[in-house]
């Protein structure tokens, strides 16, 4: 079962949230009229390490743009629809889709691009969440 941002009251969270005014706008802000393509999975692998997996069959890594700009990565095609009449191909049924997109991913501001790689058709980006020493775990003595 998945609830969506709309049914998310943002007022019950404001009274307990000290300067996190960004992060509600990023999150309440995100586009829902999405197409659904290109197909994804988010995948944690552990603790630390994310991966996100796209189905772009009929791409080269050359037609595709990754982003990273203010904590938002966005996935985007550079070529369009292929013409075949333009070849002289007569098409009986074009199943495999190639056209343009933009896909937009949120990320924390602990989460980094480790590296992208494109293999038989699928995208992936591996993403590893850094926390910083000012945000880890210690021990206070007390003297």
């Amino acid at each position: 079962m998945q609830n969506t941002l709309n049914t998310i009251d943002r007022n019950k969270f404001i009274p307990y949230s000290v300067g996190f005014d960004d992060l509600f706008d990023r999150l309440f802000g995100v586009e829902h009229n999405s197409t659904g393509y290109p197909p994804y999975n988010i995948v944690k692998i552990d603790e630390n390490n994310y991966l996100i997996e796209m189905a772009i069959a009929g791409f080269g890594k050359n037609d595709i743009e990754l982003e990273l700009i203010d904590g938002e990565l966005s996935v985007k095609s550079k070529k369009a629809d292929e013409d075949y009449d333009d070849k002289g191909m007569n098409v009986i049924h074009q199943g495999i889709s190639q056209r343009s997109f933009v896909r937009k991913f949120t990320l924390s501001e602990d989460v980094q691009i480790k590296n992208a790689e494109m293999k038989d058709g699928m995208l992936q980006i591996k993403l590893e969440k850094i926390i910083p020493d000012h945000k880890k775990p210690k021990k206070i003595f007390i003297k």
